[in-house]
């Protein structure tokens, strides 16, 4: 049974690696959700979705998000767009 965790924990690290190595990457410091910034509140609820990292003020957001993704992907969207 350990060989079996093994490969689990290799990957479950490199993909911590990898997660942290886009970490940076984010384009906006504002929940677009809320508006608010970002860690004041505490961590930013994080998240991907349909392979776009999301970063929500709070657990909270997540439901509103969910009812609009589209709206809040068009504005991760513009934002990377203008970062670059």
């Amino acid at each position: 049974m350990q060989t079996f965790h093994r490969p689990l924990k290799v990957l479950f690290i490199l993909l911590a690696s990898l997660t942290l190595a886009v970490a940076g990457d984010y384009p906006l410091k504002t929940c677009v959700v809320s508006g608010e910034k970002l860690g004041e509140m505490g961590k930013p609820y994080i998240f991907t979705y349909q392979g776009t990292e999301v970063r929500l003020c709070c657990d909270g957001c997540r439901a509103k998000f969910d009812k609009d993704p589209a709206k809040y992907l068009a504005k991760i969207a513009e934002a990377t767009k203008a970062a670059k």
